[in-house]
């Protein structure tokens, strides 16, 4: 070969050279510019994660749950709450050199394309840097085959130098652990250490922090779930990687490598978890839009006139469509990454949970199925005729999904009575856990039916921050609310209001009434002459006090036949109670549906000296970024008078000491001052207590889902058994943890003028059992 053709030959290689790194040159800068493939805006790349979930944060600092759309469930987590061990690992297994490159690992690009391009080698390990990875996870889509998957590469080698650019190492890795997909909704490092191990990043063993590295090079092949030997193999490599790198010793390694894999397995399940019925309610209020009425039916004009008044002013309803993020936009609750502080305390809200649990599901429910057993009528009363029991499953009926389907897919009425007959598959509800059974879908509704519902809310008079809420006795089954969804006939807990009333007007609690049947006429001019079931002292004098104390309807009667109906009315809208009140007669024996998170902020008028308190469920909002950018407050408002408050307390103590209330005495050895009231509505439809100390209002109520589901018998019917049980039981664990700060020493603070609100009447007229601690201490000698 002569010279020049050598010559040649060189030039022709450098030339050749020299176009290929042009074409490089003019390839990689076309990417650069989005000339070829999909490059990313610099907005995004400032903010490549830009949905977060929103976190609900309890008063304890624990964290309830989150908000989130199923595809983003992630908690965005800062670099400092990683654990060192879990940063380790990542750079061990998936970048060594990460430190020391600026978005391309050179030497390992090489070295893949030798092993495993040339030599066919597979496990020789890939040249991708955590860079890289980060970007194919944030911009670039799935393929089906390895050509598209190879024109995807410099596309994301370019994407990954810019990302070195805009962060720092250490926010590389923590976008990288926040964006990757774990498994089961387990999005991001946070919500993966909370599913698998149930903990957080910062508390990851290193064994832990092992596996769900070793998950990151495919987490389907090595699911920890479902491959437990596999990826427990897999997480062996990663501490092996670990030693080489020399961030464990060979004797931590080989101790680390012979452990189980050992799981704490827990879904994100919004349905799951503390406080759900709380959660929705929070949800749906803060996502609430401006009420308009062509959105209400023509039954919910009530409905609609609330919601309208509370857009106006309630900030907490509406709030996510009423307040803008500083781009214009309104706040999204499921991707800004929101933390949400409430008012709800996680162990005052485990123990409200745990009562209802032991009480219905242990007690009372055990209960009414012996009663109903073997009943044509059950679980409905005794009184409904065959045909109305069929009128109300029939309805029922018509309010199933499987209806809907069934109506949806042309089928007729006549054959989907007939399909609902038909035995099926399914799984049902029990207080031992859900059940796999054969019955069909009428049975179940009538099955379903015969368990009795519950809600419960605990609220610090003084401020209105809702400790505990509980709006039924199974989210999964059962997913109406009755805090604040439910509204039920209040009974006898209607008693203190009109009672209140009184003691505006002038009376006193030792003023004395022939305690007789009285007989009312309403301004239609019917009649009105109430029962009072169990009647002591009938013929004699009582004193009103006497009256309240024993829930005498004669005495509340009496009171109300010398008050108006309509002033009784614009006391209790001023207590709190919404909705339609008819200003009637028989109003005096609670007649009205109210809900409970209503009787709750009312009754803490009698703790808190004539002020009611609005319930309050969120104290702040922050943002993704840890500025506050909501804050919430009370919403109070003078109801009585502090003369007629005290009067009022007087009597509602010696309810609780000694009259309707005084199981919660005997029976749960509860010795703190308080005051409250049982209820009982017609046909023991509905069992309500509510009761307060100087630092808590609770209430609580108990019925079945239709007003025609009750025990037969008042002896279980009334609230001092269904209902006043879930509160003893609540508060003896609330005493019992002293880290809550509440004692059974306090008291009420009664100026010294009203403290004997009997001053001037003499013994021989009052009949009236103490109400100081030294009382209630004689009742448990």
């Amino acid at each position: 070969m002569t010279s020049k053709v050598k010559k040649n030959i060189i030039l022709g290689f450098w030339i050749l050279y020299a176009v290929i790194m042009l074409t490089v040159v003019v390839l990689f800068v076309a990417i650069s510019k989005g000339s070829i493939g999909y490059m990313p805006p610099v907005e995004q790349l400032e903010n490549p994660i830009d949905k977060y979930a929103s976190l609900i944060i309890s008063a304890d600092g624990k964290t309830l749950n989150r908000y989130a759309h199923s595809s983003d469930n992630r908690i965005q987590v800062n670099y400092n709450d990683l654990s060192p061990e879990l940063v380790k690992a990542l750079i061990a297994t998936e970048d060594i050199r990460f430190s020391k490159h600026s978005g391309i690992d050179v030497q390992g690009l090489f070295r893949a394309i030798i092993k495993r391009g040339l030599l066919f080698q597979k496990n020789a390990g890939g040249g991708s840097t955590i860079t890289q990875q980060l970007a194919k996870q944030l911009y670039s889509p799935n393929v089906n085959n390895m050509l598209e998957r190879l024109l995807q590469k410099p596309i994301e080698w370019v994407i990954a130098v810019k990302l070195e650019r805009y962060y720092t190492k250490e926010e590389i890795i923590n976008l990288y652990l926040n964006k990757f997909d774990f498994l089961y909704n387990a999005v991001g490092i946070q919500s993966a250490a909370q599913v698998y191990f149930n903990t957080t990043p910062r508390g990851l063993k290193v064994e832990e922090a092992a596996t769900l590295i070793g998950m990151c090079k495919n987490p389907s092949l090595y699911n920890p779930v479902r491959f437990n030997d596999r990826t427990r193999q897999r997480r062996n490599v990663v501490l092996s990687q670990m030693e080489k790198a020399d961030y464990l010793t060979k004797a931590q390694c080989d101790s680390l490598s012979a452990l189980p894999l050992t799981l704490h397995f827990s879904r994100l399940d919004h349905k799951e978890g503390l406080a759900p019925y709380f959660r929705e309610y929070l949800r749906m209020t803060m996502t609430a839009k401006k009420p308009e009425w062509k959105n209400y039916g023509a039954w919910q004009r009530q409905k609609f006139q609330e919601d309208s008044t509370a857009w106006e002013v309630n900030p907490l309803y509406g709030w996510c469509n009423k307040n803008k993020k500083a781009d214009g936009s309104f706040y999204n609750i499921y991707t800004d990454g929101l933390k949400i502080y409430t008012t709800i305390d996680a162990r005052m809200q485990q123990y409200a949970e745990d009562a209802v649990r032991e009480h219905i599901g242990q007690n009372l429910q055990p209960a009414f199925f012996k009663e109903k057993k073997g009943r044509s009528y059950a679980p409905f009363s005794r009184i409904l005729k065959t045909e109305e029991v069929d009128t109300i499953l029939f309805r029922s009926m018509q309010q199933t999904d499987r209806y809907r389907g069934m109506k949806k897919g042309g089928m007729s009425e006549a054959n989907i009575r007939k399909e609902f007959q038909k035995p099926v598959e399914m799984t049902v509800f029990s207080w031992n856990g859900q059940v796999d059974t054969i019955m069909s879908p009428m049975d179940s509704i009538r099955y379903h039916k015969s368990f009795l519902r519950s809600a419960f809310m605990a609220m610090d008079p003084r401020t209105g921050h809702v400790k505990a809420y509980v709006g039924g006795i199974d989210f999964n089954n059962f997913q109406y609310d009755m805090v604040n969804g439910g509204r039920r006939q209040i009974g006898s807990t209607m008693k203190p209001f009109l009672y209140s009333l009184a003691m505006l007007e002038g009376f006193s609690p030792c003023d004395q009434v022939l305690h007789v049947q009285q007989h009312l006429t309403d301004e239609n001019g019917t009649p009105w002459s109430p029962k009072n079931a169990g009647a002591k002292r009938v013929g004699e004098m009582v004193t009103i006090n006497w009256g309240l104390q024993n829930s005498s309807n004669w005495v509340t009667a009496y009171l109300m036949k010398q008050l108006s109906p309509y002033t009784l009315v614009r006391l209790l809208h001023s207590f709190g109670l919404k909705g339609n009140i008819d200003p009637v007669v028989s109003l005096a024996l609670g007649t009205p549906d109210i809900s409970v998170g209503e009787m709750v902020g009312a009754y803490s008028v009698f703790a808190n000296k004539g002020i009611r308190v609005e319930p309050m469920y969120v104290t702040r909002i922050e943002d993704s970024y840890g500025n506050t950018i909501a804050t919430f407050n009370p919403h109070m408002q003078d109801v009585l008078t502090e003369e007629a408050t005290y009067k009022t307390l007087h009597m509602l103590r010696s309810v609780m000491d000694g009259g309707t209330g005084s199981r919660i005495r005997y029976r749960y050895n509860i010795r703190v001052p308080m005051g409250g009231k049982t209820g009982t509505t017609q046909n023991h439809s509905d069992g309500w207590f509510m009761a307060f100390t100087p630092s808590l209002v609770g209430g609580c109520w108990v019925g079945g889902e239709d007003r025609s589901i009750h025990f037969d018998t008042m002896n279980e019917g009334q609230g001092a058994s269904m209902a006043l049980p879930i509160y003893g039981i609540f508060m003896q664990k609330v005493y019992a943890d002293k880290t809550l700060g509440y004692s059974e020493t306090e008291n009420f603070d009664v100026p010294s003028q009203y403290a004997n609100p009997c001053k001037g009447y003499s013994e021989e007229d009052i009949r009236n059992i103490p109400t100081d601690v030294g009382g209630i201490d004689k009742m448990f000698q």
